[in-house]
Parts: structure tokens; C-alpha cells; sequence
């Protein structure tokens, strides 16, 4: 895609740095044994707000204009965006307005009203995320800022793996989750530039397909409704993330649902972090071996920690 580049990335890097946590990089000898290779954890679930979404968010409200900012800010997300653009508002001092699911994580609901933000509840629909927020944007007057088909959300996200690089030389393979592809486009973009021989792969939840059957397909499938344990990726593509991933990303890999909580529980329990669902997509491929990744150094974004425990009751049973 023409219109995005590693320049826009490297931007955002110094925009984003008085704000956001440069996240530690983990690794775990368990897994490591269990799937062959090298991994290296890199830990957006430490970042602010509990997931990547920051970088991405406070990019965009950094690089409003003053009349812009007076008029403050609106989207609609499942949580993990809702809480980053609250945070981001609040620290440019501006407005917040955010359309969220009545189904979303009450974690991530509470947490977005902490943060100042004003709330609005949908359907679980895509059709009726959009219509409630272009009914919040009109009454507000306030600028919208897209959970993931926005240049400038995409250029934050992409930071995460730069200071995973950074850390770690020479990655063979990178793994990121997939919803509404932010994070994947604006990482494949840094690690094509970075690390040019690096396979860039995404993992998705079979419950919430549509990445891999849009690329499959040859077009953006957008009529559909998600139906997943990883409820940060209940969403579907952009046109400019999809437009990134059909033309950079090496493969999209499709993870079946029964696999994402014991992947998150292994997480939680060998390396002592707190990971959500959406998270444990990327960790589940390396357990089952679905990717074979024998003897290769593997970088894989822990994207979020923003977990509703009362919702975990099937994390029950034995480990994969």
C-alpha cells in the first residue's frame, strides 16, 4: 500500500515515546522445549491500558490539530481502543466518547470510564458499532478516531515489534493476532524494513475467520459476525489493513477455539504473565505446532492482559 511506509512508523516512534512504556521481552524454557524453537515474548500486556492499543491511540491524538483537540475525540471498540483513546484524550486534556458492545468485557467497560470517557452501548453487531458511532460523532461534534483502519493508529501499533528488534536480533519469524489488523499491518510494515528475511505470520480464531478467508477470497469479507473467546478480536479488517496484509504478510494461520485458553493458561501459570484470549492466539500455533518452528528465534506480541476472570470458568482441565 503506497500510502503507508516505514517512514510513518519511525515518526510515530518519537511522538509516541513520552508516553508509553517501552515493554520487556520474555522468554520461557517450557515453551521453548514444547515447540522446538526460541521464542521471545514481547509484553504489550505491561503497556498502558494493558495493550498495544496505547501506541496506536495516543499517535492519532497527538497528531491532531488544536481545533481538532477542542472538539476532542469518539470511536468504537470492544475494549482494548476504548480504554487506550481514553487514556490518550485524558492526557491531552480533550474529550472522550466511545461506542462499545453490551457484551464487551466489563474489565475493559470499567476501565474506559476511569479513564474519563463517556459510553455509549451497542448491539454486538459491526453494522450497529457503526451506526451508534456515527450517532455519538454527530451529537458531538467530535473527530473519529478508528480502532484499526487509521494510518496513524496503524504507524503507533508498529512500534511494539521495532523495540522487540531492538531487543532481539536476527527473528526468523514473527506472530501477531489479527482482528482488525492494525497491529499486523503496522508490524509487517517495521519487520519488512528492519528484518527483511523475517516471516511475518498472523494468527486468528476460527471464530473470527475473516482475515484468512478475505485473503483466501481475493477481497475484504465485512458481512459477517464473530462469535470467539478472544473478544479483542471481534471485529473485522480495514480496507488499508487489509490492503497491507493481502500485499506483506507471509501467511495468516486460523486457530481453533478450544485451543486459545489452555494457550493462555499455559502463559499465565510458565511464565507468570497475564495474558487475554486475543493474546494467547499468537502462543497457541507454537504448543500445537501448528507453525513448525524448529530451531527458529521467534518473536510473538503478547498484545493485551485485559481479562474479565469471571468469564474463565472453561480454562478448567488439562494443559495442551
Amino acid at each position: 500500500m503506497r500510502e503507508f511506509s516505514w517512514a510513518q512508523i519511525g515518526a510515530a516512534r518519537t511522538t509516541i515515546a513520552p508516553f508509553v512504556h517501552r515493554t520487556p521481552v520474555f522468554t520461557c524454557s517450557t515453551l521453548d522445549e514444547r515447540c522446538c524453537g526460541h521464542v521471545f515474548l514481547k509484553c504489550e500486556n505491561l503497556q498502558r491500558t494493558g495493550s498495544f492499543k496505547f501506541r496506536g491511540a495516543v499517535n492519532a491524538v497527538a497528531s491532531l490539530t488544536p481545533d481538532q483537540r477542542k472538539r476532542g475525540v469518539y470511536a468504537h471498540s470492544s475494549g482494548n481502543h476504548a480504554q487506550a483513546l481514553a487514556l490518550a484524550a485524558r492526557l491531552h486534556r480533550i474529550p472522550a466518547y466511545v461506542v462499545m458492545p453490551e457484551d464487551s468485557n466489563k474489565a475493559k467497560i470499567d476501565a474506559t470510564r476511569s479513564y474519563g470517557a463517556a459510553v455509549t452501548f451497542c448491539r454486538p453487531t459491526d453494522d450497529d458499532r457503526r451506526a451508534t458511532a456515527a450517532r455519538v460523532g454527530a451529537e458531538t461534534g467530535a473527530v473519529f478516531v478508528h480502532p484499526h483502519d487509521d494510518l496513524r493508529v496503524i504507524a503507533g501499533q508498529g512500534t511494539a515489534v521495532c523495540e522487540l528488534i531492538d531487543e532481539v536480533a536476527d527473528l526468523d519469524l514473527i506472530l501477531a493476532p489479527v482482528g482488525g489488523g492494525g497491529l499486523l499491518a503496522g508490524t509487517v510494515v517495521a519487520a519488512k524494513h528492519l528484518v527483511p528475511a523475517a516471516r511475518v505470520i498472523g494468527c486468528e480464531p476460527s471464530g473470527a475467520d475473516d482475515a484468512f478467508r478475505s485473503i483466501q477470497r481475493g477481497e475484504r469479507i465485512t458481512d459477517f459476525t464473530p462469535n470467539t473467546i478472544a473478544d479483542g478480536l471481534r471485529t473485522s479488517l480495514g480496507e488499508k489493513t487489509f490492503s497491507i496484509i493481502r500485499e506483506s504478510v507471509d501467511e495468516v494461520v486460523v486457530v481453533a477455539e478450544e485451543e486459545i485458553l489452555p494457550a493462555m493458561r499455559f502463559v499465565w501459570e510458565r511464565t507468570k504473565l497475564v495474558i487475554e484470549p486475543s493474546s494467547a492466539v499468537a502462543v497457541a500455533p507454537l504448543l500445537t505446532r501448528q507453525i513448525d518452528v524448529t530451531d527458529l528465534r521467534v518473536g510473538v506480541i503478547l498484545t493485551g492482559g485485559n481479562t474479565d476472570l469471571s468469564r474463565l470458568a472453561p480454562m478448567q482441565g488439562p494443559l495442551p
